[in-house]
């Protein structure tokens, strides 16, 4: 049986969550203020997850709320994995392959030395399909109705990209990074670096600051606790 802490979230609790899989950021975040009525109180999460990403979700209630731009600076860990020899424009699954590439002449070690140009402080344009605010809309709005936007480069640091699978079309990786770093960007600029195509199958949240995955609680195991304490 989970072992539930004694919150207090007035005073303000610091909440590990591990996101579900297309649950958006804020599905969590509405889930446990639901959770928790009839308080009232301030909740929200440090770092936008996409909807097709999983893993940790840093959420902040009451006072605690205060603090989520010092929790959301600190750096990131991801594992996941890209498919080689095809690009989609969201560089993710949420869109369908609009190009395809032959990967038969891709050997391991290009693979591997295609990571060296990412690694260090890069600069990296946002997916058209993104959560980027652009004249007060969402990037992918804009995108959704077709329209194209002018995309400004990012200054983000990648001090880790490690290759640790190779099972072509699919290569896993794990990255860390700074905040404000698209994965889906990384991937898709890593295919180009091959003169090829890449885009994101799957990715997973593994750390932020020193918080880490393993300690994180399944949204609705700790939205039914709190709904059993109301009973």
């Amino acid at each position: 049986m989970i072992e539930f802490p004694d919150f207090n979230f007035a005073e303000g609790e610091l909440l590990l969550i591990n996101k579900p899989y297309q649950w958006t950021s804020f599905d969590v975040v509405g889930k446990i203020r639901n959770s928790l009525k009839p308080l009232k109180l301030k909740v929200g999460h440090a770092g936008t997850l996409d909807p097709l990403a999983t893993g940790l979700l840093i959420i902040c209630t009451g006072k605690l709320t205060k603090q989520i731009d010092t929790f959301q600076a600190q750096e990131k860990e991801y594992t996941g994995t890209m498919v080689l020899g095809a690009t989609t424009p969201s560089f993710d699954m949420e869109t369908v392959v609009d190009q395809e590439f032959p990967i038969d002449g891709l050997s391991e070690e290009q693979i591997y030395a295609a990571t060296a140009p990412f690694i260090g402080d890069i600069r990296q344009y946002p997916p058209a399909h993104s959560a980027v605010k652009v004249n007060g809309e969402r990037l992918y709005v804009k995108a959704r109705r077709g329209e194209q936007t002018e995309l400004r480069l990012r200054e983000v640091s990648v001090p880790v990209f490690e290759i640790t699978r190779i099972e072509l079309p699919e290569v896993d990786f794990r990255i860390v990074c700074s905040k404000g770093t698209y994965i889906r960007s990384l991937i898709s600029d890593f295919g180009k670096q091959l003169n090829n195509g890449a885009y994101l199958s799957k990715l997973t949240r593994t750390r932020s600051g020193e918080f880490r995955l393993e300690n994180a609680f399944e949204v609705m195991d700790l939205v039914n606790y709190l709904r059993s304490k109301k009973e």
